[in-house]
């Protein structure tokens, strides 16, 4: 068997690369009937917010070509009813957990981190910048670079927790953005969130989704991904990088490895079987093991020349 240990950052190692995406696998609670989720290399939480979110009306989720759209609006428990009613269990369940955590203001995100800073059972935090900023005319601050490196540099202030920053791909320049958070702060950059997209309902002729656009996810994304984390990994070989986008298979996780991501987060596949975090484990051990890789890190960031 191929060890799959990877040191994420100083001081947190997992036991494998492979981490659930925010928003795919509630609190972790919820798919604990089907796997042992302290298996997991670590599991990340539904994004939180100060206050609960009941989210969008309407129709939130529709299938596409190789994906799906969903525009849920951040639904969440709040942080008080997550640290008293969801972390315990987290806890006593053995699992590493990173918190994902957004706001609509610089000051509630620092807020959240000031909450969840030295609580007992959160490994690291994930802060989800694909967010409006509501003081500057709902720009997000994951398509400003200088919003972006505000916003991180104003929670790293307030944690001394790893943080990982999670990029939007709808900004112009990835590696821009990237550098702009690493300098502020990020400890380690997991990317890509979704995509923003559309669908329409010719028979009604109207929108299908009832927030007009959505968050396009799934296996379509993927090789947007993959060049994303690419352009990450050659610009700041440095910093530990999670790739995120379409991963439904072992072969596909081992991609991003191969790219130099350090890890990797299953998202959508998990709506279509709550065991795709497992298979990929147990599929990547398979697939390095017949390649005589006695350890997974042997084989992170090993892409050969361009042709």
């Amino acid at each position: 068997m191929t060890d799959l240990k990877v040191e994420l950052l100083p001081g947190l190692t997992l036991a494998n690369p492979v981490l659930t995406a925010s928003g795919t696998f509630g609190y972790g609670r919820e798919y604990s009937p089907y796997i042992d989720i302290s298996s997991l290399g670590a599991v990340v939480t539904k994004g939180l917010s100060l206050a609960p979110r009941a989210g969008n009306p309407g129709v939130r989720i529709t299938e596409t070509a190789c994906g799906m759209l969903n525009a849920i609006g951040l639904e969440n428990i709040g942080i008080e009813r997550f640290l008293k009613e969801e972390l315990p269990f987290l806890r006593d369940s053995g699992a590493v957990v990173v918190v994902n955590f957004f706001g609509n203001s610089q000051a509630e995100y620092a807020e959240l981190a000031a909450r969840l800073d030295g609580v007992d059972g959160i490994a690291a935090l994930e802060i989800n910048i694909s967010c409006p900023n509501v003081k500057a005319g709902g720009i997000q601050f994951g398509t400003d670079p200088g919003s972006a490196a505000e916003l991180v540099g104003a929670v790293r202030a307030k944690t001394s927790l790893p943080l990982i920053t999670k990029l939007s791909p709808n900004v112009t320049d990835i590696v821009t953005m990237a550098r702009a958070v690493v300098e502020a702060g990020s400890d380690a950059l997991s990317l890509i969130n979704t995509l923003l997209g559309m669908a329409v309902d010719l028979q009604t002729g109207r929108p299908v989704l009832g927030n007009l656009t959505g968050g396009l996810s799934g296996p379509a994304i993927k090789p947007v991904a993959l060049r994303m984390v690419y352009q990450v990994v050659q610009a700041l070989p440095e910093i530990p990088v999670i790739g995120i986008g379409g991963i439904v298979c072992a072969e596909d996780a081992l991609e991003f490895l191969l790219l130099g991501a350090r890890a990797v987060q299953i998202g959508t596949a998990n709506f279509i079987d709550p065991r795709t975090a497992i298979a990929v484990i147990a599929g990547m051990d398979k697939f390095l093991s017949a390649r005589g890789y006695e350890k997974v890190t042997d084989f992170i960031g090993t892409l050969k020349p361009g042709r």
